[in-house]
């Protein structure tokens, strides 16, 4: 009986489902976290009658087929790249950005990833750096005695020190990408360019199609707890629906196999 196949690929569906509600759940509190949606398609189905052919020869045409589908598969699990809410931090270090585009960030191999969570901070030879220690591009190196740094909207990067003087130490550059849901993430609120969402453009906070620079605020995930609530009822009852339907069907298949008996 195929209905049992059909249902068991919804409970698969909706379990596949509940896994991506549940890591939006857990990263609620990520700062810069893209919330994941789960994207679904039909399987193949089985033609019983095909439409547009004449039922027998020279005969009428038909004008509705017969085909049934084989349940459902998951084709993606897309990110949803949205604004997040802005918290005031008060660290001077902490970079959130506003619009669009992404920090450019080092990896300890040399491999290039970007990221919008910006809770930055320096090591111990004062370069700029995320809380694992991988370098913020371009390399931004605070200087000894300095009692503050500045960071504008436009990426321009100061320090001022003991004699009250504000010296421009560098820029800060963001990347934009054509389709940022073919980003691959790679967790540590980092991710890595793909062919899916095509090569980085470079450019300046505060250009046409490139976000500001906001100091001392980080971006919140974007996750809204409401709609995650009412998507996990949803997939809860879709799932308990699909094991109804193997109910059924294993119920329809005991009768045929008692009165064979």
């Amino acid at each position: 009986m195929k209905a049992l196949a059909i249902a068991a690929t919804g409970m698969n569906a909706q379990q596949t489902n509940l896994e991506v509600i549940a890591n939006n759940i857990a990263n609620i509190n990520t700062t810069g976290y893209k919330r994941a949606r789960a994207e679904f398609s039909d399987l193949l189905y089985q033609t019983e009658r095909l439409q547009g052919v004449p039922n027998r020869g020279d005969g009428n045409v038909v004008p509705e087929g017969a085909h049934i589908g084989l349940g459902v598969k998951t084709a993606a699990i897309r990110n949803v790249h949205t604004q997040g809410s802005l918290t005031s931090t008060g660290n001077e270090f902490d970079l959130a950005l506003s619009g669009k585009g992404w920090f450019l960030i080092e990896g300890a191999d040399g491999q290039e990833f970007y990221t919008r969570s910006g809770a930055f901070n320096t090591n111990a030879t004062g370069q700029l750096v995320t809380l694992d220690g991988n370098i913020v591009v371009p390399g931004i190196t605070v200087p000894e005695n300095t009692v503050e740094v500045v960071f504008n909207k436009t990426g321009g990067v100061y320090a001022r020190g003991a004699d009250e003087v504000l010296t421009q130490i560098g820029t800060l550059q963001l990347a934009n990408f054509a389709n940022e849901a073919g980003l691959q993430p790679m967790g540590d609120n980092l991710f890595r360019e793909t062919e899916a969402s095509g090569p980085a453009v470079i450019g300046d906070p505060g250009d046409v199609g490139f976000a500001t620079i906001n100091q001392g605020y980080l971006e919140n995930s974007n996750v809204d707890p409401v709609k995650e609530i009412t998507d996990l009822i949803s997939a809860q009852r879709a799932y308990e629906m699909n094991s109804k339907v193997i109910q059924a069907a294993d119920e329809m298949a005991s009768v045929v196999s008692k009165g064979i008996r």
